[in-house]
Parts: structure tokens; sequence; C-alpha cells
């Protein structure tokens, strides 16, 4: 989606192999997802597809003004106005009992905010902006695969050999959609 976004908002006119690739490593990482999960609700996938798009519009934009305002102070006004509907929203939704929540959740929350929403972005808009919002938004298709990897890590979960297998293809497909992206 952000490739497609590229050449709406960015002006990128990415190459036919380049699409040849992205398309095939989409289609690996939705085959993966679709084979290794269980059944969910219409309305769960609704809403994932939904947040494919809009952070693919998302990031597109903020790579088109990160080119014109820069990194950080693009990513500093999108929250910014954002506080507006995320402030009450957060209030809603808070826990009722407020002591309840420790203080390690809170410095998750604060680590989140600071490196996950502020200060990765200010790198990732830089990104897109200099390496082209195509061929750069290509990395995305491995997101997947590496928080497999970390939950291996971390959590002990079992990499199967098939969750390799898919990840080398979508490496391929990532590396010639990067060579084909101009």
């Amino acid at each position: 989606m952000t490739a497609c976004f590229a050449v709406w908002r960015g002006r990128e006119r990415p190459s036919v192999k380049f699409w040849a690739f992205s398309v095939a490593g989409a289609v690996l990482v939705a085959a993966f997802a679709l084979t290794h999960s269980e059944a969910g609700s219409g309305f769960g996938d609704l809403m994932m597809l939904g947040a494919v798009i809009l952070c693919g519009l998302g990031y597109a934009e903020g790579a088109v003004l990160s080119r014109r305002l820069g990194g950080w102070q693009t990513i500093s006004w999108a929250l910014a106005l954002a506080l507006p509907v995320t402030v009450p929203l957060t209030l809603f939704y808070a826990p009722a009992g407020w002591p309840e929540v420790g203080a390690d959740a809170w410095l998750a929350l604060a680590y989140v905010s600071l490196f996950s929403m502020w200060i990765g972005f200010i790198f990732w808009y830089r990104g897109l902006a200099q390496g082209g919002i195509a061929a750069v938004g290509q990395l995305q298709l491995l997101q997947p695969f590496f928080g497999l990897l970390l939950a291996a890590l971390l959590l002990h979960e079992q990499v199967q050999p098939a969750m390799l297998a898919v990840m080398a293809g979508v490496l391929l497909c990532v590396v010639g959609a990067k060579r084909f992206a101009r």
C-alpha cells in the first residue's frame, strides 16, 4: 500500500519489474499469514485491511512532507495534530483504577511513545523521503518475520521451516523490488 500511495502522493513511477517483485512479496506475506492463522472475525480482518491502507497513506504522506519539513518536524506535527483525538479516546478507554497500572506499564508506555512513535518515525520518514517511498517502503514486508523471530528469541516460540522459507522468498522480493524501484 505504501508503494501505491508513493505513486499517487509522491509522484514516483516504479518500473514494472518493481511491481512484480512487490506484489510477489505481498502475496507471500499474505499467504503465510492466512495459512498460519486461526479463523478470525471478518470484522477484525476488515479493520486490519483498513489499518494497512491508512498506514500506507500515512507513510507516503509523511515522507512527502519530510522532503519539505524534515523528519522530526513531520512526526512532531502529526502527533500534535492527533492530540485532540487521542486524548479524549485515551481518557474514555482508560482503566477504571489508575493506581492499578504499575510503574513497569508506565515505563513501557513512555518507551513506546518516545522511541517507536517519535524517534523511530524521524528516521523512517527521512529514509522514505531520501531513498524513495516505494523502494524503502518494501522493507515493511519483512516486519511480520522480524516479529516472529523476536518471538522466537524472547519468548522461545518455535521457528518453523516454512517461516524461514517464506522469509527468504520475501527477502528476495524486497531486494528485487529495491533494485528495480527506479
